[in-house]
């Protein structure tokens, strides 16, 4: 009998975004006293903010966590996956 809180373990799978990948905040992100300077449950990140993945670590060795630049916000935020979405870019044709 489960406790309704197993999820998956996603290290076990290569992360969904790479260093240098541009996507977006699918969903509003608060402060949770992790960011200094910031007040807890200041709006670090809006619904639709566009920025960077700079850097990839791994929370409780079950979780990416992506440490993703908002250039317009001044800020990087650490971010789960399922936060995030990737931002499609057109090729240039010749």
């Amino acid at each position: 009998m489960g406790l309704g809180r197993e999820e998956e373990i996603e290290i076990y799978k290569p992360p969904v975004f790479k260093a240098g990948t541009k996507v977006y905040a699918n969903r509003q992100v608060k402060n949770d006293g992790t960011m200094a300077g910031r007040e807890i449950g200041e709006v670090v990140v809006k619904k639709g903010d566009v920025g960077y993945v700079r850097d990839i670590g791994m929370y409780l060795q079950r979780y990416y966590v992506y440490a993703v630049e908002f250039i317009d916000r001044g800020s990087v935020v650490g971010m789960r996956g399922r936060e995030l979405g990737l931002v499609e870019t057109k090729e240039a044709t010749p």
